[in-house]
């Protein structure tokens, strides 16, 4: 499955097939997702996963789509993670304005997103950029380090875990999903070969070392989530539908390595690029991350990224892979 854009001059997203070498469009009357057509009415259609769910943002609210019965989790999970952000208080997040069991509106949470401000073609200035990367390093360090209620100790122990054996076993299952898909293409043999021995490093290296201790996971923890505002206001915080109990090396990772991934893709300055790299090293080392698992996380990630069926990712996310396997030969010895 896959999310496309049509070219023209009303730029719209679908979704789409690409089964056997066809492509094909998936019809706006998904029959997984019942509400998608009229809700779709509402705004533009900004995320679109075909038969999972799909984000609608409107004037002043962001509508998400869920399979029937899906949604009535996700805002339990919005109202727990109230309540986990609550003791710090460093970051706001959006207010459900309506909910069902297949569709949550929420509030717009105003302001540029941290990618915003590191596109090229943002008018932010190094200042500003920076401040803003260092107010969130603060805030997260803030979130992280806050005593936990006993209302908050019960729901950070109600998150699914999400711990180096679970990730390495997930790994393995998008690695033979693409292994399966590409097993009767001769071209793709050596891509396969690699992918497979990379599979292997990288699970490795996550299991071989002591985990660091569990902590509330964001789960998918990137700049676009992450809402900037002024210098009273906090950090807008958005998205929890992956909260799970995990190592504060795996959001880290994720933000490090979307970064990275950002500046590689051309679309952010290498100094801008340091200077979130940066604070994402300061808060490794603030909250005393073990850097073989910030590394190990930073690795998985990278693998993940190396299957995503979009041209270009797997050839730099393999160039990746092998450049930081270099580096850890070379400091090792």
């Amino acid at each position: 499955m896959l999310e496309v854009l049509s070219e023209g001059r009303s730029r719209a997203l679908r979704g789409a097939y690409l089964r056997q070498g066809r492509f094909e469009l998936v019809p706006l009357d998904d029959p997984k997702l019942p509400a998608l057509r009229a809700e779709a009415e509402q705004g533009e259609l900004i995320v679109y996963r075909p038969h999972r769910r799909a984000v609608v943002r409107a004037e002043d609210r962001h509508i998400k789509i869920f399979r029937p019965g899906q949604a009535i989790a996700s805002a339990a999970r919005c109202a727990h993670v109230d309540i986990l952000l609550a003791a710090a208080g460093t970051f706001t997040t959006p207010k459900i304005l309506r909910s069902s069991e297949d569709v949550i509106v929420f509030s717009t949470v105003l302001g540029p997103t941290l990618n915003d401000l590191g596109e090229n073609d943002s008018t932010a200035s190094e200042e500003s950029f920076a401040w803003a990367w260092e107010k969130w390093s603060r805030s997260w360090v803030a979130q992280l380090n806050a005593p936990h209620s006993s209302a908050a100790r019960s729901v950070l122990n109600s998150l699914p875990l999400r711990s180096a054996e679970v990730e390495a076993a997930d790994l393995w299952r998008c690695v033979n999903r693409w292994l399966r898909h590409f097993e009767k293409v001769p071209e793709m043999s050596t891509q396969g070969s690699a992918l497979r021995a990379a599979a292997e490093d990288v699970t490795t290296n996550l299991l071989r070392s002591a985990p660091d201790p569990l902590v509330w996971s964001h789960g998918d923890l990137h700049g676009k989530q992450i809402i900037t505002a002024d210098d009273r206001s906090p950090l807008g915080l958005l998205d929890f539908d992956e909260g799970a109990q995990a190592e504060a090396a795996l959001d880290l990772a994720n933000m490090d390595m979307r970064l990275e991934q950002h500046w590689r893709r051309n679309r952010m300055s290498s100094a801008r690029y340091l200077t979130a790299h940066s604070q994402v090293l300061a808060v490794v080392e603030e909250l005393h991350v073990n850097p073989d698992r910030f590394h190990a996380y930073t690795d998985a990630l990278w693998l993940r990224e190396a299957l995503v069926p979009i041209p270009g990712r797997l050839a730099m996310a393999t160039a990746v892979l092998d450049e930081r396997a270099r580096q850890y030969q070379a400091t090792e010895a």
